[in-house]
């Protein structure tokens, strides 16, 4: 029997010995980001589909987190169809389907066929407690699977909207295990320490209502007016922004003189911000960063592109706040008005995963001194604290990252004020700014930075190792085609489309009719149905039927 051994991270092996030893349908996990959760997870499903009758459903909060999980199924031996909509059956070479929150959440009963007696990954659940269709979706969508995983980069609570499929206590969500940024940092090898540079200022602007605003962050105000004060910061129309955005850049080129694929992410407001700050990275430090906002449909795509490039900068609006992997991001800059725990939480996931041969130092997280941030930012400086042999260099820093108690602002997502009209960014500018960037460049700091159980790949033994059967995983009731690429389905849907397109317009039929004569010709139901080896006959068929009416249309002229 051929196999694969993949290296499984201590917290992975027991989580899943805790999984395969439970009794109950459901199961949840929530690891901090960079942890692995998605080794875990489809090392589960390896484990689970030939237990189970079913086929295997992944629900992820995004598209470009779908496109991310069918990638990482596939080096599993997992394929699955990610361009799968509503209503439509799957291919019978596929092991299941990749779906959103939102498309669960409209079509429910479309779905559960799918998930039936099957095994169902639930990523970032707690996206089902986001609006109400969602969290019934899935109730109506999974409640006949045979296994349920859930996973959550955080710590997070459902109290409006209990989620189905979760355990709860006392009004709380209860994780079958729990790996946090603290148990990651002692393991060593998992993720980076992050530090905080925190930039104070004050800012001048002109409320909705007409009244002029000055305030430091220092400063108390009420809810609606610290928002506006946060957003007054980080509008480029005054200069703070200007003079966290130049700090940070050389941040990064100092990390880039070691590491020259580091990257830097800034997270900002809406698509505007995002261009701007493009534009200004551009003018003044004549670098070109992507720009990732969720209205642009080629947004996967440049993401993954800069994955494995070497630009410096990305810009992105939420779309890279969750989940994405990016591995080489070193610096990051909070340039949103959004302040809960666990999109902060999500951003600092963004920059701190490690990767053999990239560093074992610091990331940096560069953020406004408002008192809610700086209150999430100290909690996570404070576990890196304990966590990590206390050296010279985090004495150097401590005035950096240090930070004071909680503040007496309410928690909420971002600025929601409903008139905006006259707003407007009088000036902004830095007043204080860590005192000594230069200590975050320390040359000693990965070796300062590493935990003394820091294990090398050679002292992990075999109990370190799970053998996983990398064979066919066959269908029930059927026998077992080959599975196969998504990209090569995703090509030969392309190229039916094209072919279909030709046809019509050198036969005069409609789409329509050369689509379903194509399907005859192929003995194919529905192309979204349509296995790999169906669609390279459908097209075959096509390029046959298309060679003779081109060469009749030849013929022709000549009579």
């Amino acid at each position: 029997m051929s196999g694969t051994r993949l290296r499984l991270r201590p917290w992975q092996r027991a989580a899943l010995d805790h999984y395969e030893a439970g009794r109950e349908p459901d199961f949840l996990a929530v690891a901090t980001p960079g942890a692995g959760k998605t080794t875990f997870a489809l090392t589960a499903a390896r484990m689970t589909l030939p237990k189970v009758s079913g086929q295997l459903v992944i629900v992820a909060p995004t598209r470009h987190l779908k496109e991310q999980w069918a990638d990482a199924s596939e080096q599993f031996g997992l394929h699955l169809d990610a361009d799968w909509v509503p209503g439509e059956g799957i291919p019978a070479d596929v092991h299941g389907v990749v779906t959103t929150y939102q498309q669960v959440g409209s079509s429910p009963a479309a779905i559960a066929p799918l998930a039936r007696d099957g095994f169902v990954i639930l990523d970032e659940i707690h996206h089902a407690g986001d609006e109400r269709s969602w969290g019934d979706g899935i109730r109506v969508a999974f409640t006949d699977a045979a296994r349920r995983l859930a996973l959550s980069g955080t710590p997070f609570r459902s109290d409006s909207q209990p989620i189905p499929f979760l355990r709860y206590e006392a009004g709380q969500v209860r994780p079958d295990i729990e790996y946090g940024y603290g148990d990651a940092l002692s393991d060593g090898r998992v993720v980076r320490p992050v530090f905080f540079p925190s930039f104070g200022g004050h800012m001048e602007w002109m409320a909705p209502d007409g009244a002029q605003v000055s305030a430091s962050f220092d400063d108390p105000l009420s809810r609606t007016l610290a928002n506006q004060r946060l957003r007054a910061a980080l509008s480029l129309d005054g200069d703070w922004m200007v003079s966290v955005l130049d700090h940070a850049h050389e941040q990064l080129m100092r990390l880039r003189g070691r590491y020259p694929e580091a990257g830097g992410l800034v997270i900002a407001m809406d698509q505007t911000h995002a261009n701007e700050i493009a534009t200004l990275l551009r003018q003044r430090h004549r670098v070109r960063a992507t720009v990732a906002v969720s209205d642009d449909p080629d947004a996967s795509e440049k993401i993954a592109k800069f994955g494995v490039g070497t630009e410096p900068w990305i810009v992105a609006v939420r779309m890279v706040s969750e989940g994405v992997d990016l591995p080489r991001l070193r610096v990051g800059v909070y340039a949103t008005t959004t302040t809960t725990e666990l999109f902060f939480r999500q951003a600092v996931g963004r920059i701190v995963r490690w990767t053999p041969g990239r560093g074992s130092g610091r990331a940096y997280l560069f953020i406004p001194d408002d008192p809610r941030l700086r209150h999430w930012a100290e909690s996570i400086a404070e576990v890196r604290r304990h966590c990590l042999t206390r050296s010279a260099a985090d004495e150097a820093s401590a005035a950096d990252d240090a930070a004071a108690g909680p503040a007496d602002l309410d928690r909420q997502h971002h600025d929601d004020d409903g008139q905006m009209s006259l707003f407007a960014v009088l000036s902004a500018t830095v007043t204080d700014a860590p005192a000594e960037l230069h200590v975050f460049d320390d040359p000693h700091a990965d070796s300062e930075l590493t935990p003394p159980d820091f294990p090398s790949d050679h002292q992990l033994g075999e109990d370190d190792r799970l053998l996983i059967d990398f064979l066919a995983l066959p269908r029930p009731g059927s026998p077992s085609p080959r599975k196969t690429s998504r990209r090569e389905r995703g090509r030969l849907r392309r190229l039916n489309t094209d072919l279909a397109r030709d046809l019509a317009v050198t036969t005069s039929r409609s789409h329509a009719a050369v689509n379903a004569e194509l399907n005859r010709l192929a003995g194919v139901k529905k192309v979204s149905e349509a296995t790999v080896e169906q669609l390279q006959r459908r097209a075959d068929r096509a390029e046959e039927w298309l060679g003779k009416e081109r060469r009749r249309a030849r013929l022709s002229r000549f009579v």
